[in-house]
C-alpha cells in the first residue's frame, strides 16, 4: 500500500507538471488529485522539492538499469533524452524553474552512465591507458550533455530524434581516430617504458 500511495503520488506530481509551472503546484493540489490528506503526503515527503528531487534520482536509477549496453552515441543521446520525450512541458516546467539544478544534475548522471556504457564496450579490446579512456568518457559526456541542453535551451523546438541522428553522422569516425590515436601513444608508451627500464 505504501508503495502504491508513494507512486500515485508521484505520478499525479508529474501530471500536473505536464499541465503548469512548478511554481504553481502545490501540496493541496497534489492531495486532491491523488484523494489523500496533507499528512499522507508529508509521510512521504517534507515538500515539493523533495519529492522532485526523488523522482529525478528514481528516473536516473531506472534510466541507467535499463540500459545496460549501449551500441552507438546516437543511442547515448536518446536514451539520456528519453525521460524528456515522454514528459516534454514537465521537464521544460523543471529547466525554467529554481529546482533546474536537479534536473542538468539527473541529466549529467544519465550521460555519463550511458557514455560510460558505451566507451568501456568499444574499448574493451582496446589499448588505451586509464587516463585516455578517462579523456574520452568526459570528452563524449560533456558533448551529449552540451547538445541535451542546447535542445532543452531552444525550447525543444527541434525533432530531436533526427537532430542527433544528423549530428552523429557529421562525427561519424571521430571517436575511432581518437582511440587509434590513444592507442599510438599507449603502445609509444610502453616501448619507452621497455627501453628505460
Amino acid at each position: 500500500m505504501a508503495t502504491h500511495t508513494k507512486q500515485v503520488i508521484r505520478e499525479t506530481f508529474i501530471m500536473l507538471l505536464n499541465k503548469r509551472p512548478l511554481s504553481q503546484i502545490t501540496v493541496r493540489d497534489i492531495v486532491e488529485h491523488c484523494g489523500i490528506n496533507r499528512n499522507t503526503f508529508y509521510y512521504y515527503y517534507h515538500d515539493i522539492p523533495q519529492l522532485l528531487e526523488s523522482i529525478v534520482d528514481e528516473e536516473a536509477d531506472r534510466m541507467i538499469d535499463a540500459h545496460p549496453a549501449v551500441e552507438s552515441l546516437e543511442d547515448c543521446l536518446l536514451a539520456a533524452v528519453a525521460f524528456a520525450l515522454e514528459n516534454r512541458k514537465a521537464v521544460l516546467h523543471i529547466y525554467h524553474s529554481v529546482n533546474r539544478g536537479l534536473y542538468e544534475q539527473y541529466q549529467w548522471q544519465i550521460c555519463e552512465h550511458i557514455v560510460t556504457t558505451y566507451v568501456d564496450s568499444i574499448l574493451s579490446s582496446r589499448s588505451v591507458s586509464d587516463d585516455d579512456r578517462k579523456l574520452l568518457i568526459d570528452y563524449l559526456k560533456c558533448m551529449c550533455f552540451g547538445f541535451i541542453m542546447g535542445w532543452l535551451e531552444t525550447g525543444m523546438q527541434e525533432e530531436v530524434q533526427s537532430w542527433f541522428h544528423q549530428l552523429c553522422a557529421l562525427k561519424r569516425g571521430d571517436l575511432e581516430e581518437m582511440i587509434a590515436r590513444c592507442e599510438k601513444k599507449h603502445d609509444l608508451q610502453k616501448k619507452t617504458s621497455l627501453c628505460s627500464g
